[in-house]
């Protein structure tokens, strides 16, 4: 029993003795008081900051939420203006187009009218050449005529001078 009790001191001593080198690497491990307080004045300026850092990116999050509203209302404000001046120039083509259409009816009239011109102007040089021809022909018939007076004219003056000669004699 005395074997059994001294193997169980021994076993007993080397549990201590690893019990005692755990906490003497828990010691080791462990941190002053001093460096404690040196860490935790260190962790409340960095949560300070980290405090700081998180108001900071909660004002900018908010301005740049302002100016992306103020951005939208710009973009809202310009696609209407833009939307305006479409609905403005759709007007204006259609417009275009109506007047464009008015005029293109127009011209096929003026064409129309064009067209009949020209056949009237056609049946006029026609009427003109016919005319032309007549006129040179009763033209050649005046000459014909006149010449035809002027001989008979002369031939009259003979016949008076003729019968001017006759009649005295015979009177006498």
């Amino acid at each position: 029993q005395l074997l059994e009790d001294k193997a169980s001191l021994r076993l007993a001593q080397t549990q201590h003795a690893l019990q005692l080198q755990k906490a003497m690497a828990r010691m080791n491990n462990m941190v002053s008081k001093k460096k404690f307080e040196q860490l935790q004045t260190s962790l409340r300026e960095e949560q300070c900051k980290a405090q700081q850092l998180q108001e900071n990116l909660h004002q900018q999050a908010e301005q740049t939420c302002r100016q992306l509203v103020r951005t939208q209302e710009e973009h809202e404000r310009l696609l209407q203006a833009a939307v305006e001046q479409a609905e403005g120039l759709q007007y204006n083509l259609r417009s275009a187009e109506a007047v464009l259409a008015e005029r293109a009816a127009q011209l096929q009239d003026v064409q129309a009218q064009l067209s009949r011109n020209k056949l009237l102007i056609e049946d006029l040089h026609e009427e003109n050449r016919r005319f032309a021809m007549a006129l040179q022909v009763v033209e050649l018939k005046q000459k014909s005529t006149e010449e035809k007076n002027q001989l008979l004219e002369e031939q009259a003056s003979a016949l008076k001078q003729l019968i001017g000669k006759i009649t005295p004699a015979s009177l006498s």
